[in-house]
């Protein structure tokens, strides 16, 4: 299993994106193959979080790449992120689903979901998935086939294909 460097998340969003299927993420000692992601990409993308501009909340989007974007929606989810390409472009990848060894899919088939199960939360926003051993992603050689469909669960920008999904 070789651990993804900054320079893989320094990259064009939807290649990013694409190429985060198959990938392990590690979170505390447990494994899971990312199956499903989402692109946003810059100001000029309707439905990402920087589309107003910067603010306390999505500050994290326009830092360094490969630094973890987690954010707590409909009072009740939280979502994980991550940030992609260069630093102070707003750019990020959702991680929508994984799935784990001996887990039930449904438990890990939705961005909140996920997040419940492994127990992330906004105080995991804005850790860097280059250093550390208790966050990051890996490639272990992995290939999945996919495709790739609008976004889900937006209501602008929903015309571009930025899912990918096994």
């Amino acid at each position: 299993m070789q651990r993804l460097k900054r320079d893989f998340f320094e990259r064009p969003t939807l290649t990013v994106a694409e190429e985060l299927i198959g990938k392990t993420m590690v979170f505390r000692g447990t494994p899971a193959v990312i199956t499903e992601t989402e692109a946003y990409v810059g100001e000029d993308d309707p439905a990402c979080h920087a589309a107003r501009g910067k603010t306390q909340r999505n500050a994290v989007m326009y830092g360094k790449a490969g630094i973890t974007y987690v954010y707590f929606i409909y009072g009740m989810y939280h979502c994980l992120n991550f940030v992609t390409e260069a630093e102070g472009f707003p750019a990020a990848v959702l991680i929508r689903g994984v799935r784990a060894d001996g887990v039930d899919d449904k438990k890990l088939n939705g961005p909140g979901k996920l997040c419940r199960f492994f127990g992330i939360t906004k105080e995991h926003n804005g850790e860097d998935l280059t250093v550390g051993d208790g966050f990051y992603v890996a490639d272990t050689g992995l290939t999945l086939p996919f495709k790739r469909t609008p976004r889900i669960g937006i209501s602008a920008g929903t015309e571009k294909l930025w899912r990918f999904v096994v």
